[in-house]
């Protein structure tokens, strides 16, 4: 029986989130306060007070989800749990393989941050406004998904960019191939086809750019090899070598986030339950269709902290 620490990703935020931790606790304070000297701008301000639109921004959302994961973190750190000792495994969706991989000792929380707005911006600046899209397809299995990518894919590139288990699939890539996939994905008995309010073709061809930008600012960075391993997100299988992961981080850029096998493979290695550290539930939700033997516990509030500590040190 062991535990694994995960961290959310993007869609997650929420303006206030970590305010509680914040004004509770002076580990997670420090936290914000190191994040806007990183950036040189008050982000724990956009996070606390929004507005809700600023906050969305990628370049935004992306190292204010991590300032609130790694508050969380510090505090249960503060607390007595050491990761090492306690967690077998950390993994995290997207964005919160940084979150990760900072709690494991990989990047400094000041370079996390860094990178991160690096990796907004970058994702941003990939593919120009209105020529990429994503859509979410709901109730298909994952290769009848790939076979209507490839299909699609005719007029410009589309692939699955996230398996998130459950029957959700998310694809990514030039607009028309994605509204031409989600099509072909309805008339082939899809429950839904959704298209997503996203600002870009996130992991997807379209962000070979963002992948350049991320190789060249994860050469220039200290690292160091994790704690504990990461199971990667392009993997879905424990990393343990720190140049090993920063090259799998600029894979994940373009590649496909495979959580669904990244649940499953701790299913199948006696992890027996998952905290969600840091903003929402999303995570823990996922764990739960698809593999109900997993418990799921989402740990965000001083209040989940009390329970995670109890339960962690016990």
């Amino acid at each position: 029986m062991s535990i694994a620490f995960t961290f959310p990703g993007q869609g997650s935020q929420v303006v206030g989130m970590g305010k509680a931790l914040a004004e509770n606790f002076p580990e997670a304070r420090a936290v914000f306060d190191e994040v806007d000297e990183a950036l040189g701008e008050k982000l724990s301000s956009i996070i606390w007070e929004g507005p809700e639109e600023t906050l969305t921004l990628t370049a935004n959302a992306q190292p204010a989800l991590m300032a609130v994961s790694i508050a969380v973190f510090r505090v249960l750190e503060s607390k007595g749990v050491s990761l090492k000792d306690k967690v077998a495994y950390v993994a995290g969706h997207s964005l919160g393989e940084y979150s990760a991989l900072c709690a494991a000792g990989t990047f400094s929380l000041s370079d996390t941050a860094r990178l991160l707005r690096i990796r907004g911006n970058a994702m941003q600046k990939a593919v120009p406004a209105g020529e990429g899209a994503m859509a979410a397809i709901i109730g298909l299995e994952h290769e009848d998904v790939e076979a209507i990518c490839a299909e699609a894919s005719k007029q410009g590139p589309v692939q699955i960019a996230n398996d998130n288990g459950g029957g959700q699939l998310v694809i990514s890539g030039a607009k028309g191939s994605v509204e031409a996939a989600a099509a072909l994905a309805s008339a082939k008995g899809a429950k839904r086809a959704i298209m997503l309010p996203v600002s870009a073709p996130f992991h997807s061809a379209l962000m070979e750019p963002a992948a350049e930008a991320m190789r060249v600012a994860l050469a220039n960075v200290a690292k160091n090899d994790p704690v504990v391993p990461l199971i990667a997100n392009v993997r879905a299988a424990p990393v343990k070598s720190a140049t090993e992961i920063a090259a799998l981080l600029v894979e994940q850029v373009t590649g496909q986030v495979r959580w669904r096998e990244t649940v499953e493979w701790f299913g199948n290695n006696e992890v027996t339950t998952l905290y969600e550290i840091g903003a929402g539930k999303v995570l823990t939700g996922l764990a739960r269709r698809i593999n109900k033997d997993i418990s799921g516990i989402a740990v965000g509030t001083p209040e989940d902290i009390d329970a995670a500590v109890a339960a962690l040190n016990a």
